[in-house]
């Protein structure tokens, strides 16, 4: 059966924190909760019809009756103050809802967390499906920067100092990888850890006899879950690991967005962020911020990427806010896995734990991707500023490089130090690397006496010359994306 759309898709965007932590399409809002919640009920009954357990249009009565926009969720949550889930209170209204020969039908057999357990899966099956849609358009956009700026040379950067030169290609080829192994853990998690969750009051679904076992697997097919071998109410890897699939997207999205940030500096100005204002799920948030701003002034709404006291600042909205939430899910996950601990066969108090923090996950990591596509999909790189701030360096990126050429002719050690010698002296006095080899007196007999021309010293300088295996690095990643996208 197919999910139902969702009343007040986007809900979780109105909120204050929404257009940074609640963009894109995953909807884990309290509709949203609701609406999975009712399916799983909606799925039980026809499941019960399909078995013989249900009068004939059960399943399709209470299916009708299965719709969000018709409960109040505020009341519903002050019930489960009652009982200490939102479950019972639910399964009532429901039950109020069909006429009373089908009755019988509302929640026959199930327990409170056979019904939030699946309707959890029924969300992280709706948020993985629209994560990976726009971890894919990323990871496409990834991979037209990679091929794009495939010669485009840049200063390499290690523990935040120039290193050797690298190209932005290469640099965007390691985004994709991590983007495209983000998706094959998405994919894994939607094949292999989703399953119905239907155990009734212990596990051993006592109340409906022999028939228990069938009813489980038509549950799993009616809401188009797999069917695990047993009931798995207090085994939680199955929770763990589909948010360590989405906490997998936020760490890949956050290497991208770091390098953004630092690559956008003020200083380095080697990339900036475009802007997608008005297309995709970003269209919600950037509307609801002008319209719902409440002026009459006739004043414009907030620029994007500008500050409250700064005009001039251009700050990279996406790359902040991709951080911003990747910063949030570790903690998140590390709930989850403090409450896999579950006593006997309902867990007091941990399984409770578990539904806020996992429904953040799903958020969140939704939220990184929407961003992820809008900073990849519209990143200005500047080749031209790349370029300068690797001339600005004087060649001292090139260190390696050289000592490489004077190491088959004094040594390891002895090119080591003369290098790091004229290094030093390049740092100190401001001249080009190039000019203190060439002439520093205490060097130049060195170098002659190693047979070191002039042009050789000049070759090994040169950045376009010391790239090793990056054009093979680009075309690779490539490649497996390509292999990606096809599976």
């Amino acid at each position: 059966m197919p999910d139902h759309e969702i009343g007040n898709r986007g809900a979780n965007r109105g909120a204050l924190f929404g257009g940074v932590f609640a963009r894109g399409g995953t909807d884990t809002s309290d509709a949203a909760w609701l609406q999975a919640m009712l399916d799983a009920e909606a799925g039980l009954a026809r499941a019960l019809e399909r078995a013989g357990l249900a009068p004939a249009g059960s399943g399709a009565a209470v299916t009708a009756a299965a719709r969000a926009g018709d409960f109040d969720a505020a009341a519903l949550g002050e019930l489960a103050a009652l009982t200490g889930n939102p479950v019972p209170g639910l399964a009532r209204a429901l039950t109020r809802r069909v006429d009373g020969h089908v009755a019988g039908a509302v929640h026959r057999g199930a327990t409170s967390q056979d019904i939030l357990d699946t309707a959890a899966m029924l969300l992280a099956r709706r948020a993985i499906d629209a994560t990976r849609k726009d971890l894919e358009r990323a990871a496409d956009a990834a991979a037209s920067l990679a091929e794009d700026h495939r010669g485009t040379l840049m200063n390499g950067r290690t523990l935040l100092q120039q290193a050797v030169p690298v190209t932005f290609g290469v640099v965007a080829a390691g985004w994709l990888a991590g983007l495209d192994a983000a998706l094959d853990g998405l994919a894994h998690a939607k094949e292999t850890r989703l399953a119905v969750q239907f155990g009734g009051a212990a596990g051993t679904l006592a109340s409906l006899d022999r028939h228990g076992t069938r009813v489980k697997a038509l549950l799993a097919d009616e809401l188009g879950l797999p069917d695990p071998p047993l009931p798995w109410h207090t085994e939680r890897l199955r929770v763990i690991d589909v948010a360590a699939a989405m906490a997998r997207v936020t760490a890949a999205l956050s290497k991208v967005a770091r390098d953004v940030t630092l690559l956008a500096q003020t200083e380095v100005a080697e990339v900036t962020e475009g802007t997608q204002e008005a297309s995709g799920a970003g269209a919600g948030a950037g509307a609801g911020a002008g319209a719902g701003s409440g002026r009459g002034d006739g004043a414009s709404a907030p620029r994007r990427g500008g500050s409250s006291a700064m005009p001039n600042k251009n700050n990279p909205v996406a790359a902040v806010a991709i951080l911003g939430c990747a910063k949030q899910v570790p903690g998140l996950l590390a709930t989850l896995v403090a409450s896999a601990e579950q006593e006997h066969q309902r867990a007091a108090g941990a399984w409770h734990a578990e539904w806020q923090p996992f429904a953040d996950i799903l958020r969140l990591a939704g939220s990184a991707a929407a961003w992820g596509s809008d900073l990849l999909g519209n990143l200005h790189v500047d080749g031209a500023k790349m370029a300068a701030n690797l001339a600005a360096a004087g060649g001292l990126p090139m260190a390696e490089r050289v000592t490489a050429l004077l190491r088959t002719a004094i040594g390891a050690p002895q090119a080591h130090d003369l290098v790091a010698t004229a290094a030093a002296k390049s740092t100190s006095s401001g001249l080009p690397l190039r000019d203190v080899l060439l002439a520093a007196p205490e060097l130049e007999e060195r170098l002659k006496q190693a047979g070191i021309t002039p042009d050789q010293i000049e070759a090994a300088l040169d950045p376009a010359g010391s790239l090793g295996s990056s054009d093979q690095f680009i075309t690779a990643a490539l490649e497996a994306h390509a292999r990606t996208r096809h599976r």
